[in-house]
């Protein structure tokens, strides 16, 4: 079965509750598909929270983590949460928990690596989708990160491919804020490094190219990329993170058997009869899901 999250908000923004099963449409490469799996926004999620631990998070710690506690009160009472910290591989810091303070408490126990290693963010996400792999409904990974990676452009595309044939949804936060924009040249007679040039000297990718890959992520999973400019950001960023996997709809179609990319679209008839798709920009609703799979060869 090809799994598909879905979120559908209307025109102000809000999340749609209490649809069903027949208000939705997929279309697999553009030919409409019947929905053999239908879960309601009621159904349980796994959130899997992987958090950077660069020199860079180190010095913004303090703006995200006290605001972490409005995603966790934001999630359902029977949602779990779990935590993984990375920066050249990744490690499993809390198993999947309906405690949502042990995560607020792992938080805080997190260490930071201060020295100016490579960071592994395409390989380390890779791994996290084969440990949760395994779990079945709505599953997500919230990655607090630069999106900064050393790796060669290859690490990239296999990453890509992984999500294409995974059904799981990412919600970036993009760490960072100000270190994100480029530094102002002062004139000195001695050069100064500020803590966006510590981070770029050690990541060749820039900032540039994280956030493309952030947002690439969002688009082709249907979550979401963020990028929080202000330690105020922080709390309405993690809200609606927090909303948004309250909300999801999780939908199944038969997949083709071809060994394929095939692009994804739902949609929900709106009340005029027309269709509201996710390209849609003044459709009655607003549709978010990933974007396509890669389908099986037999």
């Amino acid at each position: 079965m090809v799994k598909i999250d879905v979120s559908v908000l209307d025109r102000r923004g809000q999340f749609v509750g209490g649809l069903v099963k027949d208000a939705f449409k997929v279309l697999d490469d553009n030919v409409e598909q019947p929905i053999v799996f239908f879960a309601p926004v009621e159904a349980p999620a796994q959130v899997l929270v992987m958090l950077e631990t660069s020199p860079a998070v180190y010095l913004i710690r303090g703006e995200h983590l006290t605001a972490a506690y409005a995603l966790l009160d934001g999630l359902a009472p029977d949602d779990e949460v779990a935590l993984v910290s990375y920066s050249q591989a990744p490690q499993a810091i809390l198993p999947f928990t309906p405690e949502k303070q042990a995560l607020a408490a792992a938080l805080g126990q997190i260490q930071y690596t201060l020295g100016m290693g490579d960071l592994n963010f395409y390989d380390s996400l890779s791994t996290v989708l084969d440990w949760i792999a395994p779990l079945h409904g709505k599953k997500a990974v919230v990655a607090l990160t630069t999106g900064l990676d050393s790796s060669p452009p290859e690490r990239w595309d296999a990453l890509v491919q992984k999500l294409r044939a995974d059904d799981a949804v990412i919600f970036s936060v993009a760490l960072g804020g100000s270190l994100r924009q480029p530094a102002k040249k002062k004139k000195s007679s001695k050069p100064a490094r500020s803590p966006a040039d510590l981070v770029e000297s050690a990541n060749p990718v820039g900032f540039e190219k994280a956030d493309a890959a952030l947002r690439e992520l969002a688009k082709v999973t249907g979550g979401r990329a963020y990028f929080p400019q202000a330690p105020n950001d922080f709390v309405p960023i993690y809200q609606e993170i927090a909303s948004a996997l309250r909300h999801q709809y999780v939908l199944g179609i038969a997949p083709q058997h071809d060994g394929k990319f095939h692009s994804l679209a739902v949609e929900l008839p709106s009340s005029n009869g027309q269709a509201s798709a996710r390209t849609a920009k003044h459709a009655e609703y607003r549709v978010f899901s990933r974007e396509g799979y890669l389908a099986p060869t037999r």
